[in-house]
């Protein structure tokens, strides 16, 4: 059944990063048909490495946290506040998303912001919600009082 649930909450995560990538390229493709521009100049550009940067150190962060929960056998909800994990149960969300954000800032592109928002949104009301109940599932009440403590 571990095995299951592992499946599943990959699954579902994949499901919501496709949802980002889908999105992404959507986005890509209306803001080469329309020419609209969020910022009138490039101060902004700086903001938007900044959170390429940003993104990449919180993705690595939760992908090498998370792997180290693999290996604690009783899992307690202390054990789920590790890393990134301990200020957002959903680091790796947030780092595709400043990811994005950053890439349509970089390059102004309105559609690549506009859906990069839309796509958080998705992924928080539909994915993140199926993924809390399959960890809720394998990891029972320690995921409950650690999810108690994170709302987002």
């Amino acid at each position: 059944m571990e095995t299951n649930n592992k499946h599943n909450v990959h699954k579902v995560l994949a499901h919501s990063y496709t949802i980002y990538f889908v999105l992404l390229l959507v986005g890509i493709c209306l803001d080469l048909f329309f020419d609209y521009t969020v910022f009138s100049n490039s101060t902004m550009i700086p903001v938007g490495f900044l959170f390429l940067i940003l993104a990449t150190i919180i993705i690595l962060w939760a992908q090498k946290t998370g792997r180290e929960l693999r290996k604690i056998g009783e899992v307690k909800a202390e054990h789920f506040r590790r890393g990134p994990y301990y200020y957002t149960r959903i680091p790796t969300q947030w780092g595709l998303f400043f990811l994005i954000l950053g890439f349509g800032i970089i390059t102004n592109s309105f559609f690549v912001i506009l859906f990069t928002i839309i796509s958080f949104f998705i992924s928080k009301f539909i994915f993140i919600d199926k993924h809390d109940r399959i960890l809720i599932n394998k990891y029972g009440i320690a995921y409950m009082e650690y999810k108690k403590l994170f709302k987002f």
